[in-house]
């Protein structure tokens, strides 16, 4: 039994769990109803249709997104460290939905999901753009550094709005604690496009990414155009880090962890990290979810704050373990 096939059968498992399990428990059958023979008058089948089915559209495609974008970024910038958030895509989103907030009286999930993308793809550009400059190019170490300092801007700024303007600290809280909950069928399919657009560059770019983790010369050498791949791969960060961004809010850790899962149980090929990590990511998302559910009934726990409090030690337990594969 391949990886691939354990992975999915755990991701089959993952999305029961997050549409029958939560403050209500739904036995699986009633949900199997709820999916096939849906009854407008019947509780249960409304919890599934309206609120689970959203949200574990959401954790499958924010998972789905991240996973890559991390094993990307890494690739891109040969940093086992490095997570989507080096291109300032989180800051970038952040600033751009406390603007929106404070300027535009944006209040609605749906604004957050558009400011929020053109705010991570801004950054992602300047980062880019900053980091070309001198001589060669856009190497890692400079993009690395470059988005650090963006980052470190970025967040000044929006301390400052926040500081100044508490009713936009209110609604924005909401949105950086980064979850799922309250995403509807209609925030979903504002992302969509942009996920799923992403989601395929990232799948085909296996070969060039192992082309770069052997060094621009050596890919140059093999007649690869390094400035071209660099731009390729970058572009899909953007779109697939600043859509789930956008629809989610900043979600810590699985862009740094779920490459190196994919790697360990892959290899360095990036032609199988990448599909991996397309499985591994909303795995972890969605029970993430589902644990923040049932910790703290009669509330929740948002995904977000989950996965930062597991993900840590857990980082840390492997990389003591077992050192991180090459990139």
């Amino acid at each position: 039994m391949t990886w691939g096939l354990v992975l999915g059968l755990g991701l089959a498992a993952a999305v029961g769990l997050s549409l029958a399990v939560g403050t209500k428990g739904i036995p699986l059958a009633t949900v199997l109803d709820a999916l096939t023979a849906f009854d407008p008058g019947n509780t249960e089948h409304l919890i599934v249709s309206e609120r689970r089915v959203p949200r574990t559209l959401a954790g499958l495609l924010v998972g789905a997104a991240l996973g890559l974008a991390g094993a990307l970024i890494q690739g891109l910038t040969r940093n086992p460290l490095a997570d989507p958030g080096i291109f300032g895509v989180n800051a970038g989103a952040a600033l751009f939905v406390v603007l929106g907030i404070a300027v535009f009286g944006v209040s609605s999930l749906a604004g957050y999901v558009w400011f929020g993308f053109l705010g991570a793809a801004a950054a992602s550009v300047v980062v880019y753009t900053i980091g070309s400059m001198g001589r060669g190019g856009a190497s890692p170490l400079k993009l690395a550094l470059t988005g650090a300092a963006l980052t470190a801007a970025l967040t000044s700024l929006i301390s400052a709005v926040l500081l100044t303007d508490p009713a936009v600290h209110d609604r924005f809280r909401f949105w950086q604690v980064g979850t799922l909950a309250g995403r509807d069928l209609e925030i979903v399919g504002q992302a969509l496009p942009f996920l799923v657009v992403g989601i395929v560059g990232a799948l085909l770019l296996g070969k060039v990414l192992n082309g770069l983790s052997l060094g621009d010369d050596v890919a140059r050498a093999f007649g690869r155009n390094t400035t071209t791949d660099r731009v390729l791969c970058g572009a899909a960060v953007v779109v697939l880090a600043g859509a789930a961004t956008a629809l989610a809010g900043p979600i810590t850790f699985l862009g740094l962890a779920v490459p190196h899962l994919a790697r360990m149980l892959a290899g360095p090929d990036y032609r199988r990290i990448l599909p991996l990590s397309l499985l591994i990511g909303p795995v972890l998302l969605l029970l993430a979810d589902v644990l923040g559910r049932v910790v703290a009934r009669p509330g929740e726990v948002q995904a977000g704050v989950v996965t930062a409090l597991l993900g840590a030690p857990v980082l840390v337990l492997l990389v003591r373990r077992r050192k991180p594969a090459s990139l």
